[in-house]
């Protein structure tokens, strides 16, 4: 009997320590996988706001050329 529960037991073990590594392993990926999506969306917001300034120097320019253009129909 007491044999018996000790297999059970090393198995019961022997089966945690496995889900154990298993679950360690998932655990890496997943931080892994998070710096890239963490980077990925920093490289993104960054591109965003470049985007952003690129569109506001463009609206600049066009109000500019439509003052210009105003000024030069008033004249």
């Amino acid at each position: 009997m007491l044999e018996t529960t000790l297999a059970q037991l090393e198995r019961v073990v022997a089966d945690l320590l496995q889900q154990n590594q298993t679950l360690t392993e998932n655990c890496k990926q997943l931080e892994q996988e998070l710096r890239q999506m963490r980077e990925e969306n920093d490289n993104l917001q960054l591109a965003a706001l470049e985007q952003e300034e690129k569109q506001a120097a463009t609206r600049a320019r066009l109000q500019a050329l439509v003052e210009r253009a105003s000024a030069s129909s008033l004249a």
